[in-house]
């Protein structure tokens, strides 16, 4: 199963940023979505980010993700 996750870009570099993924710091490619800056919502997949998004779709699919995890993916 692949799984793509909201990230907050922190810096950006070119073709290159670092991400935050609620706390943690990564490094990231952004050759793959238009122009970037600090503060934009990106789809993470694999360290390439691959989508843009809003920060309401962000908290939404991260919403998603705990409830997942909280539920095992059970109703």
């Amino acid at each position: 199963m692949c799984l793509a996750v909201p990230a907050r870009l922190i810096d950006c570099r070119g073709t290159k940023a670092t991400a935050d993924l609620h706390g943690n710091r990564v490094e990231i490619s952004t050759m793959l979505i238009p122009p970037c800056k600090p503060g934009d919502w990106v789809l993470l997949h694999a360290g390439f980010a691959i989508q843009t998004l809003d920060e309401q779709e962000a908290q939404e699919t991260w919403a998603v993700i705990k409830d997942l995890r909280t539920t095992g993916g059970k109703p």
